[in-house]
C-alpha cells in the first residue's frame, strides 16, 4: 500500500489501545505538491475510526512553489495508543518536566501554536514552521494537549528552545543542523533533540556534540532518516546515521504498537531505544486541530520528552546518568523499548550508574525468571531448617536424659527425704 500525498488519515481506536490505518484521500480539488507522510499501519479490528489529515515529514524539493501544510480542521477526541504506552496519565502525577529547556532541531515551531503558548522561544527563521513537523514533534515533547488533556506531551510543564536544522521544505542541511546544536548548548539547554539524521560524519558537526554533552546537555537524535518511500524492493545495506553515531548520543529509532520497526525502516547498528512512531497524534503551526504522523523523528521527541522528565525528578544527575537511567529501565527486547514512567520512577542502585568515561549507552537490564531457583532455594532451605531442628532434638534428649540420672530419676523439683 503506497503512503498518501499529503492526505487523510483514519484514526483507529479498539480494544483498549489505539491503532493507525493510513487510508487515501479524495483527490483534492486543486493538486499539491506532494510529501512525505508515515507508512501503513494496522487496524484496530471492528473499530470505527475518525479522520484526521497527515502530517508530512518534508514538502517535495521538486516543486516549484512551496505550499505550506495547511491547519487541520479535525481534532482527535480519545488518547492514541503511544500515549497509553508510554504511561503518560501516571507519569504527569509524578513530574511535568517544569524548569527543564529542550533544544528542537527541526522543521522550526510555531510559538503560538495551541497548547504550547508561552514556552516555546523561536531562534530566526524557525519561527516559521511551514511543512509543520516540528511543532508536530513539540507537542509531543511538551504540548500541554489543550482542550484534550490526555493528549499531552511526555513533559508539559517543560521549555522549547525552536531552531533549525532543514531547509524551509524540510530538507536537512550539515551546517545547519551544527549551528543549532552550537546555539543550544549556548543558551544552556538541558536536552538537546537532533529530529533529523544526516548520511555522512560531519567534523564540525562532530565537535558541536561534543562540546554540547561536555557542557551537560544530553543528546538525543533520530537513529534513520525515514525512508523516502517503502516497498522498492531494493535492500539498504546498514550504516550510521548523524549526528545519532556520535559518542554518548541516545540515538533513537521507532516502533509500532506491537514493539517491531515499521517495514522498511532503515537498517543501523545504532539504535540505543525504540519509541512510538506510527499512528501518533499531535498538533500542528496552524489552527487548532490535530494530525496523524509518525517516522523516526516521532519516536525521538517521545525519547526527549521522556528525558526531560528524568532530568526534571533528578536535577543532581549528570547527562551520562540520565542516558544510564533510560536504557536501564527500558522494556527489554531486541531494541530496548522506551519506558517513560519507569524511567522517571525507578531507584536505581550504584551499580546502574555509567562508568567513567563511558561513551555509548550500556545494555538494558535483562528480567530473567528466577522462580523455579526460587522454588529450589526454599525446599533447600526447608531441608537444612527441619535438619537443624532434629540435632537440636537429640541434643535435647541427651541433655535432659543426663540432669534425670543426676536427680536419681526423680521429677525436677522434688526434694529428698531424710530418714
Amino acid at each position: 500500500m503506497r503512503p498518501p500525498a499529503a492526505g487523510t488519515t483514519r484514526l483507529l481506536y479498539g480494544a483498549g489501545l489505539a491503532a493507525a490505518l493510513l487510508l487515501p484521500a479524495a483527490a483534492p480539488a486543486q493538486a499539491e505538491p506532494p510529501s512525505r507522510t508515515p507508512a501503513a499501519l494496522p487496524a484496530a479490528d471492528g473499530a470505527k475510526g475518525q479522520e484526521l489529515p497527515g502530517m508530512p515529514t518534508a514538502l517535495d524539493p521538486r516543486a516549484e512553489a512551496v505550499v505550506c501544510t495547511p491547519a487541520s480542521k479535525e481534532k482527535a477526541k480519545k488518547q492514541d495508543w503511544s500515549r497509553q504506552r508510554l504511561d503518560l496519565d501516571r507519569l504527569h502525577r509524578h513530574t511535568t518536566g517544569a524548569g527543564v529547556t529542550v533544544a528542537l532541531i527541526s522543521t522550526g515551531v510555531d510559538p503560538g501554536a495551541e497548547g504550547l503558548d508561552g514556552r516555546v522561544t523561536a531562534r530566526g527563521e524557525a519561527a516559521d514552521d511551514c511543512v509543520g513537523q516540528g511543532t508536530f514533534l513539540a507537542g509531543l515533547i511538551a504540548g500541554a494537549g489543550s482542550t484534550t488533556p490526555r493528549l499531552a506531551g511526555v513533559a508539559p510543564g517543560a521549555k522549547i528552545l525552536a531552531l533549525r536544522g532543514t531547509d524551509r521544505r524540510g530538507q536537512p542541511d550539515p551546517a545547519l543542523v551544527t549551528a543549532a546544536v552550537r546555539a543550544a548548548t549556548a543558551a544552556k539547554a538541558d536536552v538537546i533533540a537532533v529530529a533529523v539524521a544526516l548520511p555522512r560524519k560531519d567534523a564540525a558537526l562532530t565537535r558541536a556534540v561534543a562540546e554540547a554533552r561536555k557542557a551537560g546537555a544530553v543528546v538525543v537524535a533520530a537513529a534513520t532518516p525515514d525512508p523516502p518511500s517503502r516497498g522498492s524492493g531494493d535492500e539498504i545495506p546498514s550504516r550510521t546515521y548523524w549526528p545519532a553515531g556520535e559518542p554518548g548520543v541516545l540515538a533513537v529509532a521507532d516502533m509500532l504498537p506491537g514493539g517491531t520497526r515499521p517495514d522498511g525502516a532503515l537498517p543501523t547498528g545504532t539504535v540505543d531505544l525504540a519509541a512510538p512512531g506510527a499512528g501518533v497524534v499531535s498538533g500542528g503551526p496552524r489552527g487548532k486541530g490535530h494530525y496523524l504522523g509518525g517516522g523516526v523523528a516521532v519516536a525521538t521527541a517521545y525519547a526527549a520528552g521522556a528525558v526531560a522528565a528524568v532530568r526534571a525528578t533528578h536535577p543532581d544527575d549528570p547527562a551520562d546518568a540520565v542516558t544510564r537511567r533510560l536504557t536501564a529501565t527500558a522494556y527489554p527486547a531486541d531494541i530496548p523499548q522506551l519506558d517513560a514512567y519507569a524511567a522517571v520512577t525507578t531507584v536505581l542502585g550504584d551499580s546502574a550508574a555509567p562508568a567513567a568515561g563511558a561513551e555509548r549507552a550500556a545494555e538494558p537490564v535483562a528480567v530473567r525468571d528466577t522462580s523455579a531457583t526460587d522454588r529450589a532455594t526454599g525446599r533447600a532451605t526447608l531441608f537444612v531448617l527441619l535438619g537443624s531442628a532434629g540435632v537440636l532434638s537429640l541434643l535435647w534428649a541427651g541433655f535432659a536424659l543426663s540432669r534425670a540420672r543426676a536427680r536419681g530419676w526423680r521429677p525436677a523439683g522434688a526434694g529428698t527425704t531424710e530418714g
